[in-house]
């Protein structure tokens, strides 16, 4: 009985070391650096950027731009 049960613990705490070892270090990872303009169809809304300091500008705000504004590249269509 007492051996039987040393082996048990022994195949179990093994499978569970196993399992650790197979699991990745990094599970949702994306390089720094890589943003959504990376990613082909999208491009900085420019237009609403500069409006936007323009008046800033005007009425003496400073605008500090910590997630700026995006929008959808048009699709281009092949031309024949």
């Amino acid at each position: 009985m007492n051996a039987s049960l040393r082996v048990a613990v022994l195949s179990l705490s093994i499978l569970g070391l196993a399992a650790c070892a197979g699991t990745p270090t990094k599970t949702a990872y994306a390089a720094p650096g890589l943003s959504k303009h990376a990613i082909e169809g999208m491009d900085r809304d420019s237009q609403y950027v500069s409006a936007v300091e323009r008046v800033a500008r005007r009425r003496g705000i400073d605008v500090v731009w910590v997630n700026p504004p995006d929008r959808r590249k048009l699709a281009r269509t092949p031309t024949p």
